[in-house]
């Protein structure tokens, strides 16, 4: 298992730890024993599931009204080394009214089958990869940080939009997601109708899904010292900021000041945050008493991370499909030269 070397030199927190599990355990039987939801159910008082390593079922399945017309699915299984998310992609929470301006595109249920390493491992160097799912929520919804808008429609510029900064209307609905082309509702920042669903964040950290490298997602608020499950909760910050001065003058570039509307606008200082580069960090959590190192949703840039901490598995490709939720419904490249569509005047 992989142990932090924070919690070899603290045994204090670790029979803080131990002790505030037990009694977990004790107040939480349910945590323990999720018995699967008949279709169509009610909504769930308990989350959709909980970890296999904390003495859940090996699988679960959630069939809950989201919608006058589908529903959510998803169910859980664990086949060796793999945790595995199969979900029609329908968050179990009312979506959003599409289509709508900045998002033209029908939701539709789509097919997906994510494999999660069990036992993931961090790598010397984090990883990005273009055209894949960052993670998926715990309702089978799939995170997406990342737009298909780049400056002046020219993906070779470098300049790609941002999707929660206020600059571009990319039809966000009141959870932070929007739809595809193809019909897939996805997450760019926190899924709030989701947090809303399992209880809420103020009272305990809350695990929202899992990375494609198998690490856990939470939202940001986090105990303050991360090895004591027993400190309080506060929200975790993240370690980038806005760049000063004016983007570089080039050819193929937007110029002007940075001002959050670019991706490329945010630098990662380290430590000025709670957050390292992949806006994670090792610490304990209720699912994770001898820690683990997890993810968090910020409500600052980066929102949904960039990179990610282990190596994530393949199945979280989207092959040929586009990144972002582009406007126009048929999928492609926009056509080169001038701005894209949902640019909005002015700032934020």
């Amino acid at each position: 298992m992989y142990r932090h070397p924070l919690l070899k030199k603290n045994p204090a927190s670790i029979l803080a730890i131990s002790t505030a599990w037990l009694v977990f355990l004790q107040l939480c039987p349910q945590a323990s024993a999720h018995p699967g939801h008949e279709s169509g159910a009610g909504a769930a008082t308990a989350p959709p599931f909980f970890l296999a390593q904390a003495g859940g079922p090996a699988s679960r399945t959630e069939s809950i009204p989201a919608g006058d017309k589908f529903r959510n699915s998803v169910t859980i299984t664990t086949e060796g080394d793999y945790r595995i998310i199969k979900a029609n992609g329908w968050p179990d929470h009312a979506p959003g009214a599409f289509p709508r301006r900045g998002n033209p595109n029908t939701p539709r249920p789509q097919h997906y089958t994510f494999r999660i390493p069990l036992h993931p491992q961090p790598v010397a160097t984090p990883a990005r990869r273009g055209g894949w799912w960052w993670g998926v929520a715990v309702n089978g919804v799939p995170f997406e940080p990342g737009t298909a808008e780049t400056w002046n429609n020219n993906p070779q510029s470098g300049w790609r939009y941002e999707a929660a900064t206020g600059f571009l209307n990319l039809g966000l609905d009141e959870h932070n997601a929007h739809v595809q082309p193809n019909g897939s509702y996805h997450y760019h920042a926190l899924p709030t109708g989701l947090v809303t669903r399992l209880g809420g964040d103020d009272k305990k950290m809350l695990l929202i899904g899992w990375a494609a490298d198998g690490f856990p997602i939470y939202t940001s608020r986090a105990f303050s010292d991360a090895t004591n499950s027993l400190s309080p909760l506060r929200k975790m910050q993240s370690s980038y900021r806005l760049r000063q001065g004016k983007r570089p003058a080039q050819e193929n570039g937007p110029g002007g000041n940075y001002d959050g509307r670019f991706t490329q606008d945010f630098e990662y200082v380290k430590a000025i945050g709670d957050l390292d580069e992949c806006n994670g960090r090792f610490g304990v959590t209720a699912e994770f008493p001898g820690g683990t190192y997890y993810y968090c949703i910020t409500a600052e840039f980066p929102f949904v991370p960039r990179l990610w901490h282990g190596t994530p598995d393949s199945s979280f490709s989207k092959g040929d499909r586009p990144p972002g939720g582009r406007p126009g419904g048929q999928g492609g490249r926009p056509p080169f030269g001038g701005p894209p569509r949902g640019i909005l005047d002015g700032p934020p």
